[in-house]
């Protein structure tokens, strides 16, 4: 096995010892001995690490794995850190997992290494959502949490999201500070495995009626709900979490017609009906979609496995059940709960709504309209905890979102919640037929204010060690030959956040990005369209984003200005993207 380097072969040699379970053992000695080269060097090349989504992994042996070991040690490490941090408390986390392969034992596992170390576990009896662990962190005055989920990622995968007492997901130094914890634990023996029964308490389903109250505190239009309480909904968990919430909160905040697609309503963590768990991608909602359009559904959702991501289509005006990407419900959620405070006369002036690098600017031009602040974050919703827990007591956040179908409608919690956002979802289609209008028409309307803006997202696989190095070099090779041109528009910015600094072309003059360093170029041309480019944080991919824009006349210019709109992110995609 000569492609192995020295580094890797210690790690597989240390899993070789007896320090691992025989069957662990069993498992790394066959594929030593059957030659398996790129599997092993793929599980041992390196440990796995908190990326924008925590620790996510392939399930298998090794330290780049998620198993019993790695995730031992990942919760060892972040016990260790609690303890250094809250010296003179006694600390309390919450951990919740869903209904991936492994999830519940990982679960057990965790609260058992945590109540090992003399922490106090508030464990969920049975799989909740991401967004109730965040809920639970904050209810239970807790100084962290774990949630087990691999988000939307294929079934192999599972994963590990830490949190801290905000009940948001780690960022610096907390982050890079847990790692250090993590690579000082040298050996296995350093891992307490042995839970202490009494240190963990069971959250029941008594606590879902909690979050739930919470929630429908947070309800604008309790009036457009009753008037349309027969509201024809459509929901779909993919064999996820949501099934377990999602129904209920949608009941409590009234609505009396919720079809869910009986296919997809079991947990299953080999998510039988779809290719991958995911609400981004057209094929993971198809039944929902087929269902809807058997019905003349209103609106039709379904939440990914964990629950904190939401897939929305409606009608169109020709009558069909459409998709909508995440941009375009981002904007319809800003619009709703901005014009409906003006509305009412709630908006503040210390309201604000964030966004990240990567969505639309259409959801940063709505805010502007309403005069309502707009802070932008580095992609992944910690980033938007981070900011709401920042300037808590003196701004008062209202909405947020992301490209990537996460959305959050209040502050209860720190993170994404699709159970939030389907609540407000509903009530929002609720509170426009009302007034005769489809959702679709009130998209229309936003562009006809705004402008019309396309946005396209292109993702490469790259697995494994080899795939992650030919994304570092696609990233270098942008960065040494940027692009001057997309399209046929010329480039007129470049911001790298990697480096902090934005380069205009014209003059060559450089400004500083007052945002942490993140591995992300933007491209911005002279019609202000913007490109992006990052390597995912919980994903082996590479991932491609661009968005253009121009005004919309009038609705009946909607197709001809859409497929203008295509033609032109079709050419710049043609021109960055090199497979």
């Amino acid at each position: 096995m000569n492609t192995i380097d020295q580094a890797t072969n210690n790690r597989i040699q240390q899993w070789l010892s007896a320090e691992y379970d025989a069957e662990t053992v069993g498992q790394v000695q066959k594929l030593v001995d059957d030659k398996q080269e790129t599997e092993l060097i793929d599980s041992f090349y390196k440990e796995l690490e908190f990326g924008t989504g925590g620790l996510r992994g392939i399930m298998g042996v090794g330290s780049n794995r998620m198993n019993k070991y790695t995730i031992g040690k990942a919760t060892q490490g972040l016990a260790n850190y609690l303890k250094q941090q809250f010296p003179d408390q006694d600390v309390k986390v919450a951990v919740s997992y869903d209904s991936r392969n492994n999830s519940q034992k990982f679960g057990q596992l965790v609260a058992d290494v945590f109540a090992a170390n003399g922490i106090h576990v508030y464990l969920f009896k049975e799989l909740r959502p991401t967004p109730m662990l965040s809920f639970a962190v904050r209810h239970f005055g807790c100084q962290g949490g774990v949630m087990l989920t691999a988000s939307h990622n294929p079934k192999e995968y599972n994963g590990y999201k830490a949190y801290w007492n905000d009940g948001g997901q780690l960022v610096a130094p907390h982050d890079k500070n847990v790692i250090t914890e993590v690579n000082a634990i040298q050996s296995v023996s350093e891992i307490k495995f042995d839970g202490i029964s009494e240190n963990i308490t069971l959250v029941g389903e008594d606590f879902d009626q909690l979050y739930i109250d919470a929630n429908t505190q947070l309800s604008i239009h309790p009036e457009a709900v009753a008037a349309q309480s027969d509201l024809k909904i459509v929901f779909s968990s993919i064999h996820g979490t949501g099934i377990t919430i999602v129904p209920k909160m949608l009941e409590a905040w009234g609505f009396k017609n919720v079809q869910v697609v009986d296919e997809q309503a079991t947990p299953d963590g080999n998510f039988p009906t779809v290719v991958y768990p995911n609400p981004e991608e057209e094929e993971a909602m198809s039944m929902a979609k087929r269902k809807g359009q058997d019905i003349d559904a209103d609106v039709v959702m379904a939440t990914d496995p964990d629950a904190d991501r939401v897939g929305l289509a409606v009608k169109n005006h020709n009558g069909e059940i459409q998709l909508l990407n995440g941009n375009q419900i981002g904007s319809l959620l800003t619009y709703y709960v901005l014009s409906s405070k003006k509305e009412n006369g709630t908006l503040k002036e210390n309201d604000f709504i964030v966004k990240t690098i990567v969505t639309s600017n259409l959801i940063s031009d709505i805010g502007t309209g309403f005069g309502v602040k707009n802070y932008e974050t580095l992609t992944g919703f910690k980033f938007i905890g981070e900011v709401i827990t920042q300037v808590e007591g003196k701004e008062n956040y209202l909405v947020g979102g992301e490209e990537s179908y996460g959305f959050l409608v209040g502050d209860l919690v720190r993170d994404k919640d699709a159970v939030n956002a389907c609540a407000f979802i509903a009530e929002m289609a609720a509170y426009f037929k009302n007034q005769g209008k489809s959702l679709f028409d009130v998209l229309l309307e936003i562009y006809e204010t705004y402008g019309f803006y396309q946005e396209k997202l292109i993702s490469l696989t790259k697995k494994g060690k080899a795939g992650a190095d030919e994304i570092k070099q696609m990233m270098a090779d942008l960065r040494a030959n940027a692009p001057q041109s997309l399209g046929g528009v010329a480039v007129k910015e470049i911001r790298d956040y990697e480096n902090s600094v934005s380069n205009v072309l014209a003059d060559n003059s450089q400004s500083n990005i007052d945002l942490p360093k993140s591995d992300v170029l933007q491209f911005i041309t002279v019609d202000g369209d913007v490109i992006s480019a990052r390597p995912s944080g919980t994903e082996p991919k590479i991932k491609f984003y661009c968005s253009v824009k121009e005004s919309l006349a009038n609705r009946s210019a909607y197709e001809e200005t859409a497929k203008k709109l295509e033609e032109k992110v079709k050419n710049i995609m043609a021109d960055i993207v090199k497979d």
